[in-house]
C-alpha cells in the first residue's frame, strides 16, 4: 500500500490580498493569490494542513504567551513580532477606541499597524474555529529554525532575501524566477508564504514545534505560533 504525499498550504497577507504557497511531498506545487480567507480555505480544497502568518487567538486578558516566546527566540528580528491586540480593541470602530481598550488593560497602546491587520485577524478567527487544519505560523520564527540561528538581515534588503532563498531551496522549496499573477506581491511575502508552508509540511508530518508547548487556549482557541 502506497502512503500518499501530504499537501499543504502556506499563506501570508499581500497587498489587500493572501499570497497562498503550495507543496506536495515539500516540494513547491503553485503559488495563488485570494482575496479572503474563504477563498483560500477553498483553494486548499483537501489539503492536509494550511498554515497561516496571522495571529490566531486574539485575547480577552493577559498578552500570549506566543509571542514574548518567538521574540526571544528570533533575537535580533524580535520587531517583526507584534503583540496581538484584546479582542475588544480588534473589534472597536475607530483606532482612538482601540487605544483607549488597550491601555487600560495592559497600560500600553496598540499600533496603527496592528490595529490596521484587524479585518485580517476577525477574518481568519472563525474559519480557523471551524477548520482545524488552519495553524498560526510566523515566518521569522520558521526561518530561523531554517537557519539553526537568528537571521542577520531583515528580510526587506538584498541579503536578507538571499539568504532566504537560500534556506527554502536547501530544504527543497524551490521558487521559479517567474510567477503569474502572484508575481507582482512583494518578494518578502512569497518567501514568508514559503516559509508557511515548510513550517506547514512540519506540521502534517508530525515534527512540528509550538510556541507554547502545549498550546495555551484562547477564547475556546489552541492558540500558539508553529514551525
Amino acid at each position: 500500500m502506497t502512503t500518499e504525499p501530504v499537501t499543504v498550504m502556506g499563506v501570508d497577507a499581500a497587498l489587500g490580498q493572501w499570497v497562498a504557497v503550495t507543496l506536495v511531498g515539500g516540494r513547491l506545487e503553485k503559488v495563488s493569490l485570494h482575496v479572503d480567507a474563504r477563498s483560500f480555505v477553498e483553494a486548499a480544497g483537501d489539503a492536509d494542513v494550511i498554515a497561516v502568518d496571522i495571529p490566531i487567538g486574539a485575547p480577552d486578558g493577559a498578552e500570549r504567551q506566543a509571542e514574548q516566546m518567538a521574540r526571544s527566540l528570533i533575537g535580533p528580528r524580535r520587531s517583526s513580532v507584534f503583540s496581538t491586540p484584546l479582542h475588544a480593541a480588534l473589534i472597536a470602530a475607530e483606532y482612538g477606541e482601540a487605544l483607549r481598550i488597550s491601555n487600560a488593560a495592559w497600560g500600553k497602546g496598540i499600533s496603527k499597524q496592528a490595529y490596521g491587520l484587524r479585518h485580517r485577524i476577525l477574518d481568519v478567527e472563525p474559519i480557523a474555529r471551524e477548520d482545524r487544519r488552519i495553524h498560526e505560523v510566523h515566518p521569522e520564527v520558521s526561518f530561523r529554525h531554517l537557519n539553526g540561528a537568528p537571521l542577520a538581515y531583515s528580510k526587506k534588503t538584498w541579503n536578507g532575501q538571499n539568504s532566504r532563498t537560500e534556506l527554502l531551496e536547501a530544504v527543497g522549496v524551490h521558487l521559479p524566477d517567474e510567477l503569474e499573477e502572484a508575481g507582482r506581491v512583494p518578494v518578502d511575502d512569497v518567501l514568508d508564504a514559503a516559509a508557511a508552508a515548510w513550517s506547514a509540511h512540519r506540521i502534517a508530518t508530525g515534527v512540528a514545534v509550538s510556541l507554547p508547548d502545549p498550546p495555551e487556549m484562547i477564547r475556546g482557541i489552541s492558540a500558539a505560533i508553529w514551525y
